[in-house]
């Protein structure tokens, strides 16, 4: 059996020639693009074919060692990625457990500023209070706050804030106290209509809406008209903004009364911080007479300040306005020496102890010109009852 080669053997040496014959024209032959090259070097064909021959398998496996060197790469850096994000989410969440304190922070400081400010405005005494808890139930509304009797909370005290009433002070307990809303079925307070000026009592019901109950109907009354205190339940002094009218409709129970449903001004449903008013106008105690003389003389100065200024002819231009100390009272202003009466323009006839001139003695004697004219005033009896007899 022949071999391979022996069977093929003149093909095979006329490739073999073929081959060397091409790689010895191709070390030979130049490219004619790269002849005219400045720097001297020229590209021979064989370069070429052995250029286009081999590039495409060198960029193969330098893109794909890349990719597996990037594929590899991504993979650990995912696993740092994936801690990392975790890390940043971390703080993240942290970063808005922060800001949401610093808002409700703001927030809270608003309000306190806002009652801050009601109390400087308001004249009654007055006691702040954080909400610490509800009674939970739908059929007593009660708050319990942190003052009690430690810090002169007493019950039937009443409780506001910057937008209106609360409600009242119903236990009190030495660091706690608990508050009755006005929505409260037992809970009441006089108020009057700001409007039409017509005076109501405000009660609580059991759906937890406040109304004006025993009001007779009146066309003058609409929806939005402004509620306020009346101060007549000697609990809430007059004037605090209660609500407004939201619905008006005959009262079935009470005929031919008017029920009046309330929106209450204060949120009751969201308290936080609340206002107790310790002391009203007429509870306030005395000013003490020191404080009131120093008062007076203050305002005394001040008003001669005033006269000095826009009436200068009071006073002459050396003179020095005399000043009041604290405490003292003005002295009165006296002209220098002694005043004088003005002089009479008749004798005095009439005075007692008076000297008559003696011409209006002696009988006969004439009257003094500058004498006055007897006078003719008779005086008249007094009339006497009469007794009445009976018949």
């Amino acid at each position: 059996m022949e071999s391979f080669f022996q069977r093929y053997r003149n093909g095979l040496v006329l490739i073999a020639v073929l081959l060397v014959q091409t790689i010895a024209l191709a070390t030979q032959v130049r490219r004619p693009d790269y002849a005219g090259r400045a720097d001297g070097h020229h590209i021979r064909l064989l370069r070429l074919w052995m250029n286009a021959i081999l590039s495409p398998p060198e960029k193969l496996l330098t893109k794909t060692g890349h990719g597996l060197r990037n594929a590899w790469h991504g993979y650990i850096d995912l696993r740092h990625t994936r801690q990392q994000n975790l890390e940043l989410k971390s703080e993240l969440a942290q970063i808005h457990l922060h800001e949401a304190a610093i808002a409700e922070d703001a927030r809270q400081d608003q309000r306190l500023r806002s009652l801050l400010e009601f109390r400087q405005q308001y004249v009654s005494k007055t006691v702040a209070a954080q909400v610490i808890g509800t009674s939970g139930s739908d059929l007593s509304r009660v708050l319990n706050i942190d003052k009690g009797s430690r810090d002169g909370l007493r019950p039937d005290m009443a409780v506001i804030t910057p937008d209106g009433i609360v409600g009242k002070i119903r236990n009190v307990y030495p660091t706690t106290s608990e508050v009755l809303l006005i929505n409260d079925s037992s809970a009441g307070a006089g108020v009057i209509l700001e409007n039409t000026r017509l005076r109501g009592i405000l009660r609580g019901s059991a759906n937890g809406v406040p109304q004006i109950v025993n009001l007779l109907p009146d066309n003058r009354i609409h929806p939005g008209d402004r509620v306020v205190t009346s101060g007549g339940d000697r609990i809430f002094p007059r004037g605090l903004a209660v609500g407004t009218v939201k619905t008006i409709a005959p009262d079935p129970e009470h005929q031919p009364y008017t029920a009046i449903t309330i929106k209450a001004a204060a949120d009751l449903d969201r308290l936080e911080e609340v206002l107790i008013i310790t002391e009203t106008a007429t509870d306030l105690k005395p000013v003490p007479a020191s404080e009131l003389s120093a008062e007076e003389a203050i305002a005394t100065k001040r008003a001669s300040e005033i006269v000095a200024e826009h009436l200068p002819g009071l006073h002459d231009p050396g003179e020095a306005v005399p000043t009041v100390k604290p405490g003292e009272k003005p002295a009165p202003t006296m002209p220098d020496g002694p005043a004088k009466a003005a002089p009479a323009l008749h004798p005095d006839r009439y005075s007692p102890g008076a000297v008559a001139p003696a011409a209006d003695l002696t009988p006969g004697a004439p009257h003094s010109t500058t004498s006055a004219p007897p006078s003719t005033f008779t005086p008249r009896p007094a009339s006497i009852p009469k007794k009445e007899t009976p018949e």
